[in-house]
C-alpha cells in the first residue's frame, strides 16, 4: 500500500469508497476541525509541496495508523509529534 491506497482499502471493507489519491481524497467527506477528530476521519499532510501529499487514519484524537511508504508497512504515529504536526494539513470525516 502507499498511503491513499491503505486508506481507500481500509473505508471499502465498510462500504464507504474514497477517491484514488491523497489531494482527491483531501475533498471527500466533510471537513472538521483538528480539536474535532475523532477515531475513523481522515488526517492530511503535507509532506511534499503546498497540497495533500499524504493521509492518514485517525485512531484517537492523538494516534493514527497510516502506510509511510510504499512498501507495505503500516504504523501508528502520533499527530502531536514534531514532524506530523508541523504538516498537518486538514481532517475530513466521511459520511
Amino acid at each position: 500500500f502507499d498511503c491513499s491506497g491503505f486508506t481507500r482499502y481500509v473505508f471499502a471493507k465498510h462500504g464507504i469508497d474514497l477517491s484514488r489519491t491523497a489531494i482527491e481524497q483531501s475533498h471527500d467527506g466533510q471537513a472538521i476541525k483538528r480539536r474535532e477528530v475523532r477515531a475513523g476521519d481522515l488526517l492530511f499532510f503535507k509532506t511534499e509541496g503546498k497540497e495533500a501529499s499524504h493521509v492518514a487514519i485517525s485512531i484517537d484524537g492523538d494516534q493514527f495508523v497510516h502506510a509511510p511508504n510504499s512498501t507495505g508497512v503500516v504504523r501508528v504515529e502520533a499527530l502531536e509529534t514534531t514532524y506530523w504536526s508541523s504538516r498537518f494539513l486538514a481532517a475530513r470525516r466521511m459520511k
